[in-house]
């Protein structure tokens, strides 16, 4: 290759395109949006065309740009969140189109937001396993903490979550803490919302639930729980020390629920108000 190609695209990009349609099945669509290069160029090089075209140096946003600043400043606000409080791209644009009455597209949105976090170090990638389960057999269920103002006041709350593992649907309710008595009061709420009771529930080792964790599977639980799930008969399964991924879902529901029901941080009354 001579000089005559300086400023065009990278051959390396050029064989990466090429291969990833080529050989991996990867779409237009999804190519762009890993390389950052428009539809026509990502055609140009799979029609073996590797000269004549240049990457851009700024990208414009004619609908977006009045809200650019509005973006910025969230953005900016969320270096002094919890990370898992921050705002998503799809937060954003909801927030956009119900404050400020939007009208663009929600990819332009993203496109920029996921340069402006890399800009702002706020980029954070993440991984998830899919699973298979039954239809209605087992769900998921967790802790998470998040800020609100409740009164008034900026308050740490638990929250409690059951996902169902078939379907994702979820329940949240909060509490002031994590103690057993909210503990077994969010579950009863949880099995109205569900219309039922899943045969088996996934745990970590919680204290409201688990009194000491043996060897392998072993655990010697708190007697009021085994009571409890005696009582309302479901059998508890409790995953591995360490081991959150073997309740993956559930995981992913605690930063999806601190990312969308709080942000931006809620306000209310009470705790009764706030799960209302």
């Amino acid at each position: 290759m001579g000089s005559g190609v300086e400023g065009m695209i990278k051959m390396d990009q050029y064989g990466y395109i090429r291969t990833a349609h080529r050989v991996y099945k990867k779409s237009i669509k999804q190519i762009c949006r890993e390389t950052g290069h428009s539809r026509e160029t990502v055609r140009k090089v799979l029609r073996s065309e590797p000269f004549g075209y240049s990457p851009r140096t700024t990208q414009p946003y004619p609908v977006l740009g009045p809200y650019l600043p509005v973006i910025d400043q969230w953005l900016e606000e969320d270096k002094k969140r919890p990370k898992k409080q921050r705002h998503k791209a799809r937060r954003i644009y909801d927030r956009l189109v119900r404050e400020y009455d939007f009208t663009g597209g929600r990819s332009t949105v993203r496109h920029y937001v996921r340069g402006a976090k890399v800009h702002l170090g706020l980029n954070v990638a993440k991984a998830f396993i899919p699973l298979d389960p039954e239809v209605g057999r087992e769900a998921e269920v967790d802790w998470g903490t998040a800020l609100a103002i409740i009164g008034g006041k900026p308050t740490t709350v638990k929250f409690f979550g059951m996902r169902s593992r078939y379907s994702a649907k979820h329940f949240v309710r909060c509490y002031p803490c994590e103690r057993q008595q909210a503990f077994f009061d969010a579950h009863l709420h949880a099995f109205v919302f569900f219309g039922g009771i899943f045969p088996v529930l996934v745990y970590d080792n919680l204290t409201a639930a688990v009194r000491q964790v043996l060897h392998g599977r072993g655990r010697v639980e708190q007697t009021e729980f085994t009571k409890f799930h005696a009582y309302y008969n479901f059998r508890p399964r409790f995953c591995n020390p360490a081991a959150a991924h073997e309740k993956g879902g559930i995981e992913g529901l605690v930063g999806y629920v601190k990312r969308n029901y709080f942000v931006p941080l809620p306000e209310a009354d009470s705790f009764e108000a706030l799960n209302q």
